[in-house]
Protein backbone atom coordinates (compact mmCIF):
# COMPACT_ATOMS: atom_id res chain seq x y z
CA UNK A 1 0.00 0.00 0.00
CA UNK A 2 2.91 2.71 1.02
CA UNK A 3 4.37 1.67 -2.42
CA UNK A 4 1.58 2.62 -3.70
CA UNK A 5 0.94 5.73 -2.15
CA UNK A 6 4.04 7.04 -3.08
CA UNK A 7 4.79 5.85 -6.60
CA UNK A 8 1.05 6.67 -7.77
CA UNK A 9 0.54 9.78 -6.26
CA UNK A 10 4.01 10.36 -6.31
CA UNK A 11 4.48 11.69 -2.83
CA UNK A 12 7.35 11.48 -0.86
CA UNK A 13 7.84 9.39 2.21
CA UNK A 14 8.27 12.25 4.53
CA UNK A 15 5.03 13.32 3.55
CA UNK A 16 3.69 9.63 3.83
CA UNK A 17 4.94 9.38 7.30
CA UNK A 18 3.94 12.71 9.10
CA UNK A 19 0.53 12.13 7.92
CA UNK A 20 0.47 8.48 9.35
CA UNK A 21 1.97 10.18 12.46
CA UNK A 22 -1.10 12.97 12.98
CA UNK A 23 -3.68 10.49 11.79
CA UNK A 24 -2.48 7.81 14.01
CA UNK A 25 -0.80 9.46 17.00
CA UNK A 26 -2.74 10.47 19.68
CA UNK A 27 -1.88 11.42 22.97
CA UNK A 28 -2.80 9.10 25.35
CA UNK A 29 -3.55 11.19 28.58
CA UNK A 30 -5.76 14.42 28.95
CA UNK A 31 -5.09 17.34 28.05
CA UNK A 32 -2.81 19.26 30.56
CA UNK A 33 -5.08 22.32 30.31
CA UNK A 34 -8.23 20.26 30.24
CA UNK A 35 -6.57 18.86 34.16
CA UNK A 36 -6.14 22.78 34.81
CA UNK A 37 -9.48 23.35 34.24
CA UNK A 38 -10.88 20.42 36.06
CA UNK A 39 -8.22 21.89 39.24
CA UNK A 40 -10.25 25.26 38.95
CA UNK A 41 -13.72 23.74 39.32
CA UNK A 42 -15.29 23.68 42.86
CA UNK A 43 -18.65 21.80 43.69
CA UNK A 44 -19.77 24.55 46.23
CA UNK A 45 -19.95 26.90 43.19
CA UNK A 46 -21.94 24.17 41.26
CA UNK A 47 -24.12 23.91 44.21
CA UNK A 48 -24.65 27.57 44.87
CA UNK A 49 -25.88 28.18 41.20
CA UNK A 50 -28.36 25.07 41.74
CA UNK A 51 -29.97 27.28 44.69
CA UNK A 52 -30.15 30.75 43.24
CA UNK A 53 -31.50 28.69 40.33
CA UNK A 54 -33.66 26.84 42.29
CA UNK A 55 -34.33 30.58 44.25
CA UNK A 56 -35.13 31.80 40.62
CA UNK A 57 -37.47 29.43 39.85
CA UNK A 58 -39.63 29.69 42.70
CA UNK A 59 -39.59 33.36 42.37
CA UNK A 60 -40.77 33.22 38.96
CA UNK A 61 -44.16 30.17 39.54
CA UNK A 62 -44.84 33.22 42.33
CA UNK A 63 -45.27 35.98 40.10
CA UNK A 64 -47.16 34.08 37.58
CA UNK A 65 -49.16 32.93 40.43
CA UNK A 66 -50.19 36.74 41.17
CA UNK A 67 -50.88 37.76 37.80
CA UNK A 68 -53.10 34.48 37.29
CA UNK A 69 -54.71 35.81 40.17
CA UNK A 70 -55.58 39.07 39.12
CA UNK A 71 -56.54 38.06 35.39
CA UNK A 72 -59.98 37.41 34.10
CA UNK A 73 -61.07 34.05 32.82
CA UNK A 74 -61.00 34.88 28.93
CA UNK A 75 -57.29 36.65 29.71
CA UNK A 76 -55.89 33.58 31.44
CA UNK A 77 -54.81 31.28 27.86
CA UNK A 78 -52.26 30.81 26.41
CA UNK A 79 -50.28 33.01 29.49
CA UNK A 80 -51.34 30.33 32.06
CA UNK A 81 -50.71 26.83 29.88
CA UNK A 82 -47.67 28.01 28.59
CA UNK A 83 -46.41 29.22 32.06
CA UNK A 84 -46.93 25.69 33.67
CA UNK A 85 -44.87 24.15 30.81
CA UNK A 86 -42.28 26.03 31.17
CA UNK A 87 -42.11 25.69 34.87
CA UNK A 88 -42.57 22.02 35.02
CA UNK A 89 -39.87 21.92 32.36
CA UNK A 90 -37.68 23.53 34.69
CA UNK A 91 -38.22 21.78 37.56
CA UNK A 92 -37.46 18.71 35.46
CA UNK A 93 -34.23 19.90 34.26
CA UNK A 94 -33.23 21.23 38.14
CA UNK A 95 -33.54 18.16 39.69
CA UNK A 96 -31.91 16.21 36.85
CA UNK A 97 -28.48 18.61 37.36
CA UNK A 98 -28.91 17.93 40.87
CA UNK A 99 -28.99 14.42 40.78
CA UNK A 100 -26.27 14.74 37.99
CA UNK A 101 -24.11 16.70 40.52
CA UNK A 102 -24.58 14.59 43.29
CA UNK A 103 -23.59 11.54 41.38
CA UNK A 104 -20.55 13.40 39.82
CA UNK A 105 -19.30 14.50 43.55
CA UNK A 106 -19.38 10.96 44.72
CA UNK A 107 -18.00 9.38 41.92
CA UNK A 108 -14.85 11.73 42.64
CA UNK A 109 -14.45 10.82 46.10
CA UNK A 110 -14.46 7.27 45.32
CA UNK A 111 -12.02 7.76 42.98
CA UNK A 112 -10.04 9.68 45.41
CA UNK A 113 -9.89 7.38 48.07
CA UNK A 114 -9.02 4.36 44.75
CA UNK A 115 -5.97 6.38 43.96
CA UNK A 116 -5.00 6.94 48.14
CA UNK A 117 -5.33 11.21 47.45
CA UNK A 118 -5.79 12.88 51.31
CA UNK A 119 -7.96 16.06 52.03
CA UNK A 120 -5.43 19.13 52.67
CA UNK A 121 -4.77 21.01 55.85
CA UNK A 122 -8.35 22.51 56.38
CA UNK A 123 -10.31 20.72 53.60
CA UNK A 124 -13.10 17.85 54.74
CA UNK A 125 -12.83 16.08 51.99
CA UNK A 126 -10.52 15.62 48.67
CA UNK A 127 -11.34 19.27 46.47
CA UNK A 128 -10.79 18.90 42.49
CA UNK A 129 -8.22 20.97 43.00
CA UNK A 130 -5.66 19.24 45.07
CA UNK A 131 -6.52 16.27 43.05
CA UNK A 132 -6.39 17.70 39.57
CA UNK A 133 -3.35 19.69 40.17
CA UNK A 134 -1.32 16.09 40.48
CA UNK A 135 -2.38 15.34 37.46
CA UNK A 136 -2.02 18.18 35.72
CA UNK A 137 1.92 18.41 36.70
CA UNK A 138 2.50 14.61 35.69
CA UNK A 139 0.30 15.47 32.00
CA UNK A 140 2.23 17.95 31.34
CA UNK A 141 5.82 16.31 32.37
CA UNK A 142 4.56 13.04 31.07
CA UNK A 143 3.59 15.20 27.66
CA UNK A 144 7.11 16.85 26.86
CA UNK A 145 8.73 12.88 26.98
CA UNK A 146 6.28 11.75 24.44
CA UNK A 147 6.48 14.40 22.32
CA UNK A 148 10.27 13.61 22.51
CA UNK A 149 10.17 10.09 21.95
CA UNK A 150 7.64 10.53 18.99
CA UNK A 151 9.51 12.59 17.42
CA UNK A 152 12.55 10.03 17.29
CA UNK A 153 10.23 7.33 16.43
CA UNK A 154 9.01 9.63 13.45
CA UNK A 155 12.59 10.30 12.68
CA UNK A 156 13.11 6.50 12.42
CA UNK A 157 9.93 5.79 10.44
CA UNK A 158 10.77 8.37 7.84
CA UNK A 159 14.48 7.02 7.54
CA UNK A 160 13.07 3.52 6.94
CA UNK A 161 10.48 4.78 4.22
CA UNK A 162 13.33 6.59 3.06
CA UNK A 163 15.11 3.53 2.45
CA UNK A 164 12.12 1.36 1.25
CA UNK A 165 11.08 3.67 -1.23
CA UNK A 166 14.81 3.53 -2.25
CA UNK A 167 14.27 -0.22 -2.94
CA UNK A 168 10.95 0.39 -4.74
CA UNK A 169 12.80 2.84 -7.34
CA UNK A 170 15.46 0.31 -7.83
CA UNK A 171 13.52 -2.45 -8.42
CA UNK A 172 11.08 -0.63 -10.71
CA UNK A 173 14.04 0.72 -12.84
CA UNK A 174 14.95 -2.96 -12.68
CA UNK A 175 11.71 -4.18 -14.06
CA UNK A 176 11.34 -1.26 -16.74
CA UNK A 177 14.80 -2.00 -17.74
CA UNK A 178 14.79 -5.95 -18.11
CA UNK A 179 11.34 -5.17 -20.12
CA UNK A 180 12.86 -2.65 -22.71
CA UNK A 181 15.77 -5.06 -22.98
CA UNK A 182 13.62 -7.88 -23.57
CA UNK A 183 11.31 -5.78 -26.38
CA UNK A 184 14.60 -5.30 -28.32
CA UNK A 185 15.53 -8.50 -28.20
CA UNK A 186 12.38 -9.51 -29.37
CA UNK A 187 12.35 -7.20 -31.96
CA UNK A 188 15.67 -7.85 -33.20
CA UNK A 189 14.58 -11.99 -33.70
CA UNK A 190 11.45 -10.93 -35.39
CA UNK A 191 13.44 -8.87 -38.05
CA UNK A 192 16.38 -11.20 -38.65
CA UNK A 193 13.99 -14.50 -38.96
CA UNK A 194 11.07 -13.08 -40.61
CA UNK A 195 13.42 -12.25 -43.90
CA UNK A 196 14.46 -16.10 -44.01
CA UNK A 197 10.66 -17.33 -43.44
CA UNK A 198 9.69 -15.33 -46.29
CA UNK A 199 12.63 -16.99 -48.36
CA UNK A 200 12.06 -20.53 -47.42
CA UNK A 201 8.43 -20.07 -48.39
CA UNK A 202 9.39 -18.58 -51.63
CA UNK A 203 11.84 -21.46 -52.49
CA UNK A 204 9.07 -24.15 -51.66
CA UNK A 205 6.59 -22.30 -53.93
CA UNK A 206 9.09 -22.40 -56.81
CA UNK A 207 9.47 -25.70 -56.19
CA UNK A 208 6.25 -26.68 -56.45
Amino acid sequence: MFFFLVLFFRITPQVFCLTLYVLTCLYPLPEPQDLFQASQMKFEDFERDLRKLKKDINACLGETEKVCKVSSEENLQPFKEKMEDFLTQAKTELETQEKQLADTQKIFLELSVSFSVKPKAGEKEVSPNTFFSVWHEFSSDFKEHWKKQNKLLLQERVKKAEESFKQARQKATYNVTTKNATGIVRHILFFFFFPTFLLFLTREDDAV
